[in-house]
């Protein structure tokens, strides 16, 4: 018999879906896990760590007010008092404070005085004008001691120092032990013979001539022109010396006037006249010139 037999083998089974199903069902879940455990810490790292709060017990405790006193009218008046202390106490520190700026400006003031004097003695004794130290002298010491501000300027304006002196005294000292010409030969004869025998104590100096001009000589050495114009003056030929007298004389009375304003620099101070304008220029010590005597 010819022809195909029929093969017998069974049909392929097909696979079945479930178990993929399961295991994508199964990672879903598992995925949803991780999500939910893995967020809240995800959130902690990206915020700052914060730091603990440590709760005060007793600042949650009520605060309890305390008793108001009553006011009293003594409670008042004591109250008044400390500050009557109080202001006692400020108004005194303010009163040593103004006093210690008055002090202050007293000292002050009286500085500068004795800095005009001292340069204004300066320049006397240099032989040089006063120039602009004459409106210092007239506004910081004319109201108080006028005449020996003038005294001072009229000296300044003709000043005369020891070295003038000194040798006026040489120029002038033969007319000084002889006598004037005008006294005549009878005078002038007796004078030298009562000059050869004197008599006097032993601690009286010599009134010779000769002996008072070399004591009016050391005198003048020595700054002490008062001494010096007394001798002068009691020698026999004083009347023709009057131009150096009356020099000395005002020598010695700029210095007495100068003395005088010393004592009115260093009394009360007063109150700071006007700045005076500024002074000329100081003239060189060089160009110091010698007045006539």
């Amino acid at each position: 018999m010819t022809g195909e037999t029929p093969s017998l083998a069974a049909p392929p089974r097909r696979r079945s879906g479930w178990p993929l199903a399961i295991a994508l069902i199964a990672a879903f879940v598992l995925g949803v896990i991780a999500v939910m455990w893995a967020g809240p810490a995800i959130e902690r790292w990206r915020r700052p760590a914060q730091q603990p709060i440590i709760v005060d017990p007793s600042a949650a405790a009520p605060s309890v007010p305390a008793a108001v006193a009553p006011i009293t009218i003594e409670g008042l008046a004591a109250r008044e008092a400390a500050l009557d202390m109080q202001l006692r106490a400020i108004e005194a520190r303010m009163a040593a404070a103004d006093a210690a700026s008055r002090t202050s400006a007293g000292n002050a003031s009286r500085a500068e005085r004795l800095l005009i004097l001292y340069a204004v003695r300066r320049r006397l004794d240099r032989g040089q004008k006063l120039e602009g130290y004459e409106p210092l002298l007239l506004t910081r010491f004319g109201a108080d001691a006028g005449s020996s501000v003038a005294t001072v300027i009229a000296a300044g304006r003709s000043p005369v120092t020891l070295e003038d002196l000194r040798e006026a005294l040489d120029a002038i000292a033969p007319r000084l032990t002889r006598g004037s010409l005008d006294d005549g030969v009878g005078r002038a004869l007796w004078r030298e013979l009562t000059s050869l025998v004197v008599l006097r104590h032993e601690t009286t100096p010599s009134p010779r001539a000769a002996d008072r001009l070399a004591r009016a000589r050391r005198m003048l050495d020595a700054g002490q022109v008062e001494g010096a114009l007394a001798e002068v003056s009691r020698m026999p030929g004083a009347p023709a010396a009057k131009s150096w007298t009356d020099a000395a004389r005002r020598y010695v009375g700029a210095r007495e006037a100068l003395n005088a304003l010393e004592l009115v620099a260093l009394g009360p101070a007063k109150a700071a006249p006007p700045p005076p304008p500024p002074p000329a220029a100081a003239e060189p010590e060089t160009g110091a010139t010698t007045p006539a005597i």
